[in-house]
């Protein structure tokens, strides 16, 4: 069956033309735009591509935040037969930016103004750009640069010349394996790969979506991640439109750090029904809801604490098991709302079912603190090469730790390394085949025959389905440690929980390539380490620093507070102490926060050479006392 993007979306403005799409704030007012109207604009702009000579193939790119008009952008691109190749804004011009553009073989590029500087800096290197299309209105335009209300005046002229069917006729033509989008990954390993989906793996995903989480037209979301991820495209606004329902994007501010202070307040605004996170995201809201409630006192705080104790204790970690005793608890939890929760919801917009959660791993006491205030966070798990999504906890089903179940229909496997299929209960590589996967990678047929295998696409994470057909995901199968007897472990939660217990640590990178003993690099929380009493200025309170990083770390040791919880030969046994974060700017970490493991050890190989040495192994050897100076 024959069913695009524009299948789709032509499928839902027939069926809920007077339905709210899109929602944006522009200066105090949100404005609605019906799906009528919608189409209306998509096919302005999309007569004005091909009025420019945008042809069926071409590759576009779309640089610019969240909007109304980013939406509309990739419609139309649809309708000109064109390719969208969405790129994120927190890519810069040297560099990475100029890779994609480069790499894509990008014909034409939509961006707003707020973006349109870094396209400035790089047009002279891109000769195969023949026409910069500008969102925002600018006083001044560059050559090949053109305003984006021109070239809808350019596509009203095209309509009036050529008729509807003739423009209609381009997109009709598009089949359920034409390319869609070029999505380039964040790069975990190596350089970034163009990721090709199609039409069809994103009309096939979004039906595997809702195949698990029920949405009607009534439903609206606030999408706060970036529109270029996979799992806004499908999540945020696909599975959207498929039902009718209504999109809200975040108020953009003159600076990055003004958008990100829009989000709590139009959360309020739209009072949205969910909203798709990730682990930074939610933690930025707990701390904002637990300072919050701590301004109000110590009663309140207590009060706050045992309240949600109630309801963790009364909704547990999954709706799998029985209640057994603990509906005794109902009249407790129903009065806690009455009093405290109902308020702090309010903070949601009153409306909000629960939070989505992809990218990294959540942590279960992340997911304990959301469900204890009646806000449940759901943990999905997906990849851009899987269009993302392939399995979600939800309302009906769910348990924490695990990344819910598989959405329908698509077909799972857990392999060992050479490829067999290992039983239930065994960890592996998740390996999965459907109409999500991807077509392949961009120019890279390499890297797709490693990939894709006889129509399954090997993941590369570590996971395994257990007996409730619950997926548990539990790091990267390719970035295990490995041990001297060749024993392999995934580092992802021990990192995580060093983390979250060691008041020390900012961040950390376990490592072990075939050694006796695990290794770390470790960026120091400094900030904390003065707060308690360190003075990094001299050479004695840097070595003391040192000794708090070891007995904080010595806590998951055999008589330590959190022993047991993981194999002690996976616990770092010597470290090195790094004066730079992991950050983005500096491609140690990408866009969904995950580190990139072979970027990390390539810049500190010698780090890692040197704390396997006997002047290395001791913990406050001169680079370690010199990284905390």
């Amino acid at each position: 069956m024959k069913k695009t993007i524009i299948d789709a979306f032509e499928h839902s403005v027939s069926t809920f033309p007077d339905n709210t799409f899109l929602l944006e704030k522009i200066g105090k007012e949100w404005t609605r735009t019906t799906y009528r109207e919608t189409q209306c604009e998509v096919y302005r702009l999309g007569a004005g591509l091909q009025a420019l000579g945008v042809k069926p193939h071409d590759n576009m790119a779309l640089l610019s935040e969240g909007r109304n008009l980013w939406i509309i952008s990739e419609l139309a691109m649809f309708y000109a037969g064109a390719v969208n190749v969405p790129l994120s804004i927190k890519l810069e011009e040297a560099g990475d930016l100029l890779f994609r553009l480069e790499h894509s073989e990008c014909r034409y590029i939509i961006v707003s103004g707020n973006q349109l500087r870094k396209i400035r800096g790089i047009i002279a290197k891109l000769p195969k750009v023949e026409r910069v299309i500008v969102l925002d209105k600018q006083s001044e335009y560059e050559p090949k640069e053109v305003f984006v209300g021109d070239v809808m005046h350019k596509g009203d002229e095209f309509l009036e010349k050529n008729g509807l069917e003739k423009f209609l006729s381009v997109g009709r033509a598009i089949e359920n394996d034409t390319l869609a989008t070029i999505t380039y990954t964040s790069g975990t390993t190596a350089d970034p790969k163009g990721v090709c989906l199609t039409h069809r793996n994103y009309t096939a995903n979004v039906e595997q979506c809702l195949s698990r989480i029920h949405i009607d037209d009534k439903w609206r979301t606030l999408i706060i991640l970036p529109l270029d991820h996979c799992f806004a495209h499908v999540c945020g606004f696909y599975c959207m439109m498929e039902r009718g329902a209504s999109c809200a994007t975040v108020q953009v501010g003159r600076t990055p750090m003004e958008t990100l202070k829009n989000i709590p307040v139009n959360i309020k605004e739209i009072a949205p029904d969910f909203i798709l996170s990730v682990p930074a995201l939610a933690k930025s809201f707990k701390k904002n809801i637990e300072g919050g409630i701590q301004k109000q006192g110590k009663t309140a705080v207590r009060l706050f604490e045992w309240g949600k104790a109630v309801r963790q204790c009364y909704f547990g970690e999954s709706n799998l098991d029985g209640k057994g005793l603990r509906w005794l608890l109902r009249p407790l939890v129903w009065l806690f709302d009455q009093i405290l929760f109902n308020k702090v919801r309010a903070g949601f917009g009153g409306r909000m079912r629960f939070f989505v959660g992809g990218g990294a791993l959540l942590d279960k006491d992340l997911q304990h603190f959301y469900i204890g205030i009646g806000l449940p966070m759901f943990q999905g798990y997906g990849l851009s090469e899987a269009t993302p999504v392939i399995s979600t906890n939800t309302s009906y089903c769910y348990r924490f730790g695990s990344s819910g179940r598989l959405v329908e229909p698509i077909e799972v496997r857990i392999c060992d390394s050479n490829g067999k299929t290992l039983p239930q209960g065994e960890m592996g590589e998740i390996v999965v085949k459907g109409e999500n996967v991807m077509a392949g990678y961009w120019k890279n047929p390499e890297a797709t025959a490693d990939t894709i295998k006889d129509g399954w696409l090997y993941t590369g994470d570590l996971g395994y389905m257990s007996h409730e057909g619950l997926l548990y995901v539990k790091g990267r199968f390719k970035s295990l440690l490995i041990s001297s007897d060749g024993e392999k472990y995934s580092p992802e939660g021990i990192e995580e929980s060093l983390v979250q217990h060691c008041e020390a640590i900012e961040q950390i990178m376990l490592y072990n390539n075939q050694s006796p003993i695990t290794s770390a690099l470790i960026v120091p929380a400094k900030d904390k380490l003065k707060k308690m009493g360190f003075d990094l200025t001299t050479e004695q309170g840097r070595r003391d620093a040192l000794q708090e990083i070891d007995k904080e770390i010595r806590q998951f040791l055999k008589g330590g507070a959190f022993y047991g919880q993981f194999p002690e030969r996976w616990l770092p046994g010597t470290f090195a102490v790094l004066s730079e974060p992991f950050s983005e700017q500096n491609h140690m970490i990408n866009s969904t926060m995950k580190l990139v493991r072979p970027k990390v050890e390539q810049i500190y190989k010698e780090r890692l050479e040197y704390v396997y040495t006997s002047e290395g192994r001791k913990i406050d050897n001169p680079l370690n006392l010199s990284a905390l100076g």
